[in-house]
C-alpha cells in the first residue's frame, strides 16, 4: 500500500527520511520550514494535509504527538474496513502507535516495521495481539476472504478472549495452520457439526450460503473468493437479466454471490452494455478470452452451433469459466436460462461441502 509520513519538525524529518528508505511506495511530507530535497514540502494545516491525502492513499505514518493526530483523523473516520492504516511516532524515535485499523488496514504491521527501521519499541493495543490470539479479521485479509459480517468478528474475539469455545469448518485448513493453537478451538467436519456441537461461537469457512441451524449472532462466516462465473448472452440483454440469472442459479446451487471472484466471456462481449454493467455492480473483474482460447479447452457440454455462428467459438460460458479459474473445476455445467448462459468453476482450493451437492444438482443440466 501507498503511505503517507508525515513530519512537522526537524527531528520528524530526520527519522521520517529513514522510514521513507525502508518501506517500500512511502511518500515523506515535511512542513516547508524543514523541508529537504527528498521529501515534498507542505505549508498547509496538517488536518487539511491529512484530509486531502486520505481518500488516496493505504496508511499514514505521523511523526508527532498522538493528540494532534487523533485531533485530525477523527472527522474523517467511516469504518473500521475502510479506514487507512494510521501510525503514530513521537518526536524522539521512542515508540510507534498503532493507531487505527490495526488488522484490516495494516496498522499494526506497519507500526512493526516503524520500529524495526527506526530502532523503537511498537505499542499495539489490540485485545487478541496483547494476548497472543488469533485475530479472525487478520486471518480473511492474508488469504483474501470476505467478511460476511464484520460484526461479528467483534463477538468472536470477545469469545476468544473469554477463553470460550468456538467451533471451526474451515475445508481449507488454514484457520488451524493460522491459530497454531492458540484459542479455545474445536476443529469440526462441516457447519451442521458445528451447529450440534454446544460451543459459544462459530466460524465457518466457507463459499455456501448458511442455514437456519446456526445462530447468526455468535456465528462468523469467512468467505473464499474462489468462484469465476462463465457467462455468454445474447446482443442487448440486459445487466438486470443476467443479474437474476446468475443470483437464481447460485441460490439452487447454496452458492454465496459474495464468493464470487469474476465474471468472464469471449473478447466478442468486450462492448455488450449489459455485462459490463452488472460486472460493474458486482465489483469484480471481468474478463475476455479470444476464440482460440475458448476452443482449446476440454468441456462437457457438445459445441454450440448458436456459438459458432454468432461469434466463431464452440462455447463460451464453460471454458470462460474454466479459463478464468486458472485450471479450477467446473461445479456447475451451463445452464441457459432466457438470454443467458451461465457456468460456474471454482478455484483448485475448494469447500468440500460443494463437490456432492454441486454434482448432483448438475446432473442433467448439459
Amino acid at each position: 500500500m501507498q503511505v503517507a509520513i508525515i513530519a512537522i519538525t526537524g527531528n520528524g524529518a530526520r527519522l521520517g527520511e529513514v522510514l521513507q528508505q525502508g518501506i517500500p511506495g512511502s511518500r515523506l511530507f515535511v512542513i516547508e520550514k524543514h523541508a529537504g530535497p527528498a521529501c515534498e514540502s507542505f505549508s498547509e494545516p496538517v488536518p487539511a494535509l491529512i484530509s486531502r491525502l486520505w481518500p488516496e492513499l493505504g496508511g499514514f505514518i505521523c511523526i508527532m504527538a498522538t493528540g494532534i493526530v487523533v485531533r485530525c483523523i477523527a472527522p474523517l473516520l467511516q469504518a473500521k474496513d475502510r479506514d487507512p492504516a494510521v501510525v503514530a511516532l513521537d518526536d524522539a524515535g521512542k515508540f510507534a502507535v498503532s493507531l487505527l485499523s490495526g488488522h484490516l488496514g495494516g496498522a499494526n504491521a506497519l507500526a512493526k516495521s516503524c520500529a524495526s527501521l527506526a530502532g523503537c519499541t511498537p505499542v499495539i493495543t489490540t485485545a487478541t495481539d496483547a494476548n497472543d490470539l488469533p485475530s479472525f479479521d487478520l486471518l480473511a485479509k492474508e488469504n483474501g476472504w470476505v467478511i460476511d459480517d464484520l460484526s461479528r468478528v467483534k463477538v468472536l474475539n470477545a469469545l476468544l478472549l473469554e477463553g470460550k469455545e468456538i467451533a471451526v469448518a474451515d475445508p481449507t485448513g488454514w484457520v488451524k495452520s493460522y491459530c497454531a493453537g492458540r484459542g479455545n478451538l474445536t476443529f469440526v467436519a462441516d457447519a451442521e457439526e458445528a451447529a450440534a456441537s454446544g460451543a459459544a461461537g462459530v466460524l465457518l469457512v466457507t463459499n455456501r450460503t448458511v442455514g437456519p441451524n446456526l445462530d447468526p449472532q455468535r456465528t462468523l462466516v469467512l468467505r473464499p473468493v474462489d468462484l469465476h462465473l462463465g457467462v455468454g448472452c445474447n446482443r442487448g440483454t440486459a445487466a438486470e437479466e443476467i443479474e437474476a440469472v446468475v443470483i437464481r442459479n447460485l441460490e439452487r446451487l447454496g452458492l454465496s454471490l459474495k464468493s464470487v471472484k469474476c465474471l468472464a466471456s469471449a473478447r466478442a462481449k468486450e462492448d455488450e452494455a449489459g455485462l459490463l454493467a452488472f460486472a460493474a455492480k458486482l465489483g469484480v473483474p471481468l474478463l475476455f478470452f479470444d476464440n482460440e482460447e475458448l476452443n482449446a479447452v476440454s468441456v462437457p457440454s457438445p459445441p454450440s452451433a448458436h456459438a459458432m455462428a454468432a461469434i466463431g467459438a464452440r462455447g463460451v460460458a464453460e471454458p470462460a469459466a474454466l479459463l478464468a479459474s486458472g485450471g479450477g473445476t467446473l461445479i456447475m455445467k451451463k445452464v441457459k436460462d432466457g438470454n443467458v448462459t451461465l457456468a460456474v468453476a471454482q478455484d483448485k482450493t475448494k469447500d468440500s461441502h460443494t463437490d456432492d451437492a454441486d454434482e448432483a444438482d448438475n446432473r442433467g443440466l448439459i
